[in-house]
């Protein structure tokens, strides 16, 4: 048995590996990177600070480092590749397939990938040029380039041949595809139907349809229409219906792993490259700038307060009670801002359902705000004992979560019509309507009933 498989979870495997750090005798800490896979090293230093994980790159095998560099987040192969030279890359890359390639020198210099490409074998250099061709953020920079296809008319015999000849297929290969002669994609045939129907058929009698993604198509779409497809296997066309690529399994779970990722750290206000073990300076200013734009939203709240000083300075209940309408609010807007947004990366939001969905969120926040506007009005009245105080509260707890749950649904609609991630500041601009919308109804009919 192996050493991490003695390990029921990966935070008992983290503290075995802390253990062998401080072994001074490291020969048990190269057997364990030497039993390890791929995914298990870069997912291993992945989960320690850098200095660490320097210290842990002289134990990757030599001929993994290149796979492991193409596994790792962005931010730890650019820390690795900094220090290396021309040449140094150039023996990384050798051996592995143009999507790996890619992403090595994703983060390397112009200087650095002008030398590594002449170094490539024709055809894997010209599959990665492709590949750097497209944004970072379309199904064309994720799918692999190399396709299993042939030309209609041949049969299932004659392709078997040509397969086994040319060494194709590999653990991913889950169907092959069939072109004509100007590579337009025509259908795709199964690895089952190759094996077991008759030989002297041809790819033509058991070509089955297919879906395909386009390779401009935006990765967030993507990840929609895969979930909701269960989809492992897809092939890439461009706007001319010309095959460029496949997306596997493991292309797949990427993009929705990337996707995913990216909606949960926009959603709080973080880049996406940052990660746990991202060092302080890079941490600080990509969550800095976001900071900023809150501080900015939370004067405009203080500016409403401002202008109520005087019922503020008369009735000090209005002061200790304030927070909590700006609270409930913010809550029960969230909760609807989390729905919507995930509703939308499902890609479940369109058309006349979202007239719904209003309907929906309008109800259950009139719902939700008068059931609670009543506890905080009963709790108030025992709290203070003014009847005055419990109406304004009350009215303004109400009024604050019914807005606020009509705002998670039309705020990340808008962002999203105007082409912005609703994750990105949905919650910034949300928590800006609710604190104003919570302060304006509070203080005005405190005002207007109590003043």
């Amino acid at each position: 048995m192996r050493d991490d498989e003695k390990y029921t979870n990966s935070e008992e495997q983290l503290l075995h590996l802390q253990n062998l750090l401080d072994d001074p005798d490291t020969t048990a800490l190269k057997a364990y990177f030497s039993e390890l896979d791929i995914l298990d090293i870069a997912r291993t230093l992945e989960s320690f600070p850098a200095k660490t994980r320097d210290f842990l790159w002289e134990y990757v095998p030599d001929d993994f480092i290149g796979e492991v560099l193409a596994e790792v987040d962005e931010d730890i192969r650019a820390d690795y590749i900094e220090d290396l030279s021309a040449s140094d890359v150039e023996e990384i890359v050798k051996g592995l397939d143009a999507q790996e390639v890619a992403e090595v020198l994703d983060v390397a210099d112009e200087a650095i990938k002008t030398s590594v490409y002449a170094s490539l074998e024709q055809e894997i250099r010209a599959q990665v040029e492709n590949l750097h061709a497209y944004e970072d953020d379309v199904v064309g920079r994720y799918m692999d380039p190399e396709t299993v296809n042939v030309k209609q008319g041949v049969s299932l015999e004659a392709v078997q041949r040509y397969i086994r000849i040319h060494h194709l297929l590999d653990d991913e290969s889950q169907q092959i595809m069939i072109t004509d002669k100007d590579k337009r994609l025509l259908g795709t045939l199964t690895l089952i139907d190759l094996i077991k129907q008759p030989q002297e058929a041809v790819v033509d009698d058991y070509m089955d349809d297919f879906f395909t993604l386009n390779d401009q198509m935006k990765v967030s779409d993507a990840a929609a229409l895969l979930r909701s497809k269960e989809l492992h296997f897809v092939p890439v066309c461009d706007s001319d219906g010309l095959l460029v690529g496949q997306l596997n399994a493991a292309d797949v779970l990427e993009i929705t792993q990337d996707d995913a990722d990216m909606t949960l750290k926009h959603m709080s206000g973080v880049s996406n490259e940052e990660e746990v073990f991202t060092p302080v300076l890079r941490s600080a200013k990509s969550r800095g700038i976001w900071l900023g734009i809150n501080l900015l939203t939370a004067f405009l709240a203080a500016f409403v307060i401002g202008q109520f000083e005087a019922a503020l300075d008369q009735i000090v209940a209005l002061a200790i009670l304030m927070p909590v309408v700006a609270s409930m609010g913010g809550i029960a807007g969230s909760q609807t801002l989390t729905v919507v947004i995930r509703g939308l990366a499902l890609g479940q939001l369109a058309g006349n359902n979202i007239k719904w969905l209003y309907n929906k969120e309008m109800w259950v926040g009139m719902s939700n705000g008068l059931v609670w506007a009543l506890v905080v009005g009963l709790i108030s009245h025992l709290w203070f004992g003014d009847a005055m105080i419990t109406l304004v509260i009350t009215l303004a707890i109400f009024i604050n979560m019914s807005l606020a749950n009509l705002s998670g649904v039309l705020i990340p609609m808008v962002l999203k019509k105007l082409q912005i991630d609703p994750a990105l500041s949905g919650a910034v601009i949300l928590t800006t309507v609710t604190d104003v919308v919570g302060f304006l109804s509070f203080l005005g009919l405190a005002t207007l009933i109590i003043l």
